[in-house]
């Protein structure tokens, strides 16, 4: 795992070494021994590696050793293992090194700091208790909440609007079994659903706007934004539908160009058959720049990006293949993105790109996807804090009405027969009314007022661009109303109701927007090779996944499932093999060195 050699005399001299940044009262050691356990476990549970480089590593050992003495070992591989160096031989000769080294000054301290600055909550039945006993230690315990993204109470709107959505949104929001999960269900559903509400459109400061949405969910492991891969099925009817279609136009293409091709001399009075287009919905994050146009083209601007990991999309836009954040810029405002089809050497505009995102991660994915407070594409999207709450859902309760995959598979078969008849409907304009459009124009003067003087003028924009967000809300919401009185004659004019509904849904986003805000212009930005970093970490676990001897298609199999992109990982493999790292034993055959 680490190649620098440990020598314990020159270690001790370094200065300052028995100063401990981090200043609390003891624990008692059954307790401590507790909390060392539920912080791994959450270190386990995201995957998150606190041990990069060689002294960070060596503090971890000497803090696990110092405290648990052999017992500490356990620990010690449990936190290593996810360095991409990892090795068991290694790990355990690192730490009978510290085991000799009594009185090294490092405390377990040390390592709920380390894990801490790595993302990782340490917030424990400990510092909860402590925190209702003793005045010091509250203090630390509530510095310790405070630090993390999703530990600030935020409001919810859920409770508030329930009896005024769309009876659609009252079907999916009847399963919510908390405040929190209720909110981003319905959020959830409203992002999936604009992407799938043709000829729907307004108009806002005199530009055309269609009902897209960006969300981000973020919150902890285990906090329950998972839940928000119920709301795909809502749509995926509708993808299977073009896939369908895709798969039908595919082989006659197919037919006719093997027709074409077996003319021969006829061939002059044939017309060379055209490949059509890939029909889809979702268009996945690990796809290449070129790629993401290229569907959202041959869909006529249409897409929905769905991805429960935002650090894939955050990889991709690092990559040299896959940076199309100009085009999510655009994409929000439906401005026209421009690219060059390699194929055909083809000049293609999209124009009025009409693209949906929801994204979930954790608060750190925030900041290796959007690097600063500064960055465009935060004010693009709505963010949302699931807080991880200290209950226990009844897991077996309400087992016999069947699954939650069902159920929301039988609301995504109605909403696709909505939608077949919104596809053949002609163009509807939605609009406020009067009153609407002073109440709203009133709101948002107020708050451009009241956070501008909170969070600064660069959080401005993130108002600003929150006004697009209700009024597409309230589209979503007045849209889903036609189900109910299915009136598809004539514009689109919105209920109080909904523009009620809407209001107060921003009114809670934009507090939750502010407090993402506040963290990212607080945080230290991220330098510029860190998300190169993080994509070579990347490729060093999959060069450990790679078998001794491989072809391409077992490497290819392999990066998919790292999420990797397969053209982008024939380039590694080249360099690797110019390296020395592989070689090319026989034609599309590799093996290590």
């Amino acid at each position: 795992m680490a190649k620098k050699k440990f020598i314990i005399e020159e270690w001790l001299q370094q200065p300052n070494l028995q100063q401990e940044t981090i200043t609390a009262p003891s624990i008692p050691r059954d307790r401590t021994i507790e909390d060392i356990e539920t912080v791994t476990t959450r270190i386990e549970a995201t995957g998150t590696d606190i041990t990069a480089g060689y002294e960070n590593w060596r503090d971890l050992g000497f803090a696990l050793s110092e405290e648990l003495g052999e017992s500490g070992r356990d620990y010690f591989h449990r936190i290593s293992r996810f360095n991409p160096e990892y090795s068991q031989a290694e790990t355990d000769s690192q730490y009978d090194k510290c085991l000799k080294a009594h009185g090294s000054g490092i405390t377990i301290k040390t390592f709920f700091q380390k894990a801490k600055d790595s993302g990782i909550s340490i917030v424990t039945k400990s510092a909860i208790s402590a925190k209702s006993a003793e005045p010091h230690t509250a203090k630390i315990a509530e510095s310790a909440e405070n630090a993390d993204i999703g530990h600030e109470e935020l409001p919810t709107f859920s409770r508030t609007i329930a009896d005024n959505l769309p009876d659609f949104l009252k079907d999916i929001v009847s399963i919510g079994n908390s405040e929190a999960d209720i909110d981003i269900l319905i959020l959830g559903s409203l992002t999936v659903l604009s992407a799938c509400m043709p000829h729907i459109k307004g108009v806002y400061d005199r530009r055309t706007v269609y009902p897209n949405l960006f969300l981000f969910v973020t919150a902890r492991a285990s906090a329950g934004k998972g839940r928000l891969n119920l709301c795909r099925y809502l749509v995926e009817p509708i993808h299977d539908r073009l896939r369908e279609i895709n798969e039908a136009e595919t082989m006659k293409y197919k037919q006719d160009l093997a027709e074409y091709n077996a003319a021969g001399k006829k061939k002059v009075s044939m017309e060379k058959p055209e490949e059509p287009p890939m029909r889809m919905l979702f268009i996945p994050a690990n796809s290449s720049a070129t790629a993401v146009y290229q569907v959202l083209n041959d869909n006529g601007g249409q897409g929905l990006m769905f991805e429960t990991e935002g650090g894939t999309l955050a990889n991709t836009f690092g990559s040299d293949y896959g940076n199309y954040s100009d085009g999510f810029r655009k994409a929000f405002h439906h401005e026209t993105i421009s690219y060059i089809r390699r194929k055909d050497r083809e000049y293609v505009n999209i124009k009025q790109p009409r693209l949906s995102v929801l994204l979930t991660g954790t608060p750190r994915q925030i900041l290796n996807l959007i690097t600063d407070a500064e960055n465009g594409l935060f004010s693009r999207f709505a963010f949302y804090i699931l807080d991880t709450k200290l209950v226990w859902n009844n897991v077996f309760a309400n087992s016999s009405d069947g699954t939650l995959e069902e159920y929301f598979q039988k609301k995504g078969k109605e909403y696709k027969d909505f939608h077949d008849i919104l596809s053949s409907a002609a163009d509807t304009t939605f609009y406020f009314t009067a009153e609407q459009e002073e109440d709203f124009n009133n709101t948002f003067t107020r708050w451009q007022l009241e956070y501008a003087a909170t969070c600064g003028e660069d959080f401005i924009a993130t108002v600003r661009r929150l006004g697009v967000i209700l009024f597409r809300i309230a589209m979503c919401l007045s849209t889903l109303r036609m189900m109910e009185d299915a009136d598809f004659s004539g514009d689109l004019q919105c209920l109080d109701q909904d523009y009620s509904t809407a209001k107060i849904i921003v009114e809670v986003l934009i507090q939750h927007d502010a407090h993402v805000f506040r963290q990212l212009a607080n945080s230290t930005p991220l330098p510029k090779t860190a998300v190169k970093e993080q994509r070579n970490q990347l490729h060093n676990k999959f060069f450990e996944a790679l078998p001794g001897e491989f072809d391409r298609k077992t490497y290819c199999d392999i990066a998919e499932q790292l999420g990797l992109n397969a053209k982008s990982i024939d380039r590694t493999v080249k360099k690797w093999c110019e390296e020395g790292r592989i070689e090319s034993y026989m034609h599309g055959k590799y093996r290590k060195i």
